[in-house]
């Protein structure tokens, strides 16, 4: 079975990221999966990672301010090149039924889930 070595676009290292933590394709996820690998875990030594804290302006009113968005970003640990992001819409990490028993709903914890830019990554196939 030919198994894929994920490496960085622009220093070439291998980021040693397993194809078994791969989510299939067409699983959902609410920030979407286009031109993404999305990985349930990665190998935390390959790289760096920088909280990211970001309000985007969005003024309806005087006293709305915007839109929160935080995240992480994921660096190769070699060259420092942005290959992704960590989100927390990944699959929940408990069998509840959300807060108050209203049915699922943010407040059920999610697992991480480590989105990859596929225009950061060099794939090649190892048989």
């Amino acid at each position: 079975m030919a198994s894929s070595i994920y490496s960085c676009k622009g220093c070439g290292s291998n980021l040693n990221l397993n194809p078994n933590n791969l989510f299939p394709p067409d699983f959902y996820f609410e920030a979407g999966n286009k031109g993404t690998f999305s990985f349930s875990a990665v190998d935390a030594t390959k790289f760096r990672f920088e909280k990211e804290d970001k309000i985007m302006p969005f003024f309806e009113t005087v006293n709305y301010w915007g839109i929160q968005r935080k995240r992480t970003k994921i660096k190769c640990n070699s060259c420092s090149r942005l290959v992704g992001y960590i989100y927390d819409d990944g699959p929940p990490l408990t069998e509840g039924i959300g807060q108050f028993g209203f049915g699922p709903s943010q407040v059920v914890p999610r697992a991480p889930r480590y989105r990859f830019k596929t225009k950061a990554l060099g794939i090649s196939s190892q048989t």
